[in-house]
């Protein structure tokens, strides 16, 4: 992500809608304006907004001249706050985005605390910590390296099976068995999963080794 691009995103709302297109498909902006609890016109703002830095674009044959229906621009974005924290122009936008980056995670965990689950979904999904490590840079680099490598394996894995249903269904389709429900029949139980990832050196107390004086 480049300085014009964080500029284009780094605002609350925007994060906002962008998330929401992002993990639950295209809306207008009356849909989203409704669950949001904003005015429709300033969504439609923000909309247009993102278009034109290329992070949503309109589903086209869909909707009309009054109400458009929006959809996430599905890219990979990497930003590299290195670039951006010593740059007087692009230092509130940074520290904008990573906090409501912060938030969002915060609001997600909260959500789904809060939300009734199935004992099996319950007990799979994990809140999990680890204070006691003690690692050079390049040991953490690495290691959250090795973490999205393995959350990378199992997304592409859960595509592969997506796709293999998805055929399952257009064949069964062409045979006049009919039915969109069809293609997700190979793969039953699945749900969509978020993984949230932080880690981070912490500044010890006494400036030290950590050791107890």
């Amino acid at each position: 992500m480049d300085a014009r691009s964080l500029r284009g995103l780094a605002h609350p709302l925007r994060m906002r809608i962008l998330d929401l297109l992002t993990l639950d498909g295209p809306d207008t902006a009356t849909g989203l304006a409704r669950r949001l609890g904003e005015n429709t016109g300033t969504v439609s703002w923000h909309l247009r907004h993102l278009a034109d830095h290329g992070f949503i674009e309109e589903e086209t044959g869909r909707g009309t001249k009054r109400e458009r229906w929006w959809r996430a621009v599905r890219v990979s974005r990497h930003l590299d706050t290195v670039e951006f924290r010593d740059d007087p122009d692009t230092r509130g936008a940074l520290s904008v985005y990573l906090h409501e980056i912060v938030q969002r995670d915060f609001h997600q965990v909260v959500t789904y605390l809060a939300e009734d689950w199935e004992p099996e979904w319950r007990n799979a999904g994990t809140l999990s910590r680890w204070p006691d490590l003690r690692l050079t840079s390049d040991q953490l680099a690495a290691l959250n390296a090795e973490l999205a490598e393995v959350v990378e394996r199992h997304r592409a894995a859960a595509l592969d099976t997506k796709a293999n249903a998805d055929g399952e269904g257009e064949r069964e389709e062409a045979g006049e068995r009919g039915g969109a429900g069809n293609a997700v029949a190979g793969a039953p139980g699945r749900r969509p999963v978020l993984v949230q990832l932080q880690s981070f050196p912490r500044k010890e107390r006494d400036g030290g080794d950590g050791g107890a004086r």
